[in-house]
């Protein structure tokens, strides 16, 4: 269903960006810049880099002057195409999208020095397979506590009620059992607040926090949401995230 919506939402947008007009406040850090850092830290103009998950390549493209070439992988139709034509306007020759499973790839074992991954898939086993020795991969991801009361307003959602399942313990644990080094790990909890009402209902159809979102259909449950979120400041969205960075033994 995921690669479907994607799908959906590179035609209806033409990218995975929908314009919704929003404030974030952080009180322990941005994690897109965290992340952002880290990735540079462990870049070098001689390395190989796979973006597993790259969606319309806007983060991609952003990174490819870091690396010597990088392959961006995504199972989504519509995002490759709107991340090719990004590519076209940024006139950048050393990043190739490709059409690929991030949980069972066609690349050989080794192939990469990084592996990075934005709120996307994260088959750990693949990525060690892929990765060379001394390789790093980082990840950003979506924290168990993510919009958690937003989606207990609808009754569902992406890891609804997986609120007592903490995803960074989870993650530590998957990569040293596969052999991988910790070099860094944090979560991190922070808001966001949306312009209006009107704001968050076009950000609800661009994400797949509810793959089914419908404006209509949803309309009482995020009238309730707004009514009880409203602030000086906006609609708050409450958001988690954790960053992972490891290396292959």
């Amino acid at each position: 269903m995921t690669q479907n919506f994607y799908d959906k939402v590179a035609k209806k947008f033409g990218r995975y960006h929908t314009g919704a007009r929003y404030v974030k406040e952080f009180t322990d850090g941005d994690p897109e810049e965290v992340f952002k850092q880290k990735l540079i830290e462990v870049s070098g103009k001689e390395k190989q880099a796979l973006d597993m998950g790259s969606a319309d390549g806007r983060f991609t493209l952003s990174m490819a002057r870091y690396f010597k070439r990088i392959v961006a992988i995504d199972s989504s139709e519509g995002m490759l195409a709107s991340a090719r034509n990004l590519q076209k306007e940024k006139h950048s020759t050393n990043v190739s999208f490709e059409k690929e499973d991030a949980f069972k790839t066609s690349y050989s074992d080794g192939s990469f020095d990084v592996i990075h991954g934005r709120r996307g898939p994260t088959p750990y086993s693949e990525i060690h397979r892929l990765l060379k020795p001394d390789g790093f991969f980082i990840e950003i991801g979506i924290g168990e506590q993510d919009t958690r009361s937003l989606m207990e307003t609808f009754g569902r959602g992406q890891g609804y009620g997986e609120w007592d399942n903490p995803r960074l313990p989870r993650a530590k644990k998957q990569v040293e059992d596969l052999g991988f080094n910790i070099v860094y790990a944090d979560e991190f909890f922070y808001h966001e607040y949306y312009a209006s009402y009107d704001d968050l209902d076009l950000f609800l159809q661009g994400v797949p926090i509810f793959e089914d979102f419908d404006s209509e259909k949803d309309k009482v449950n995020l009238q309730k949401y707004v009514k009880e979120n409203t602030t000086d400041r906006g609609i708050r969205l409450k958001r988690h995230r954790t960053v992972v960075l490891v290396r292959k033994k």
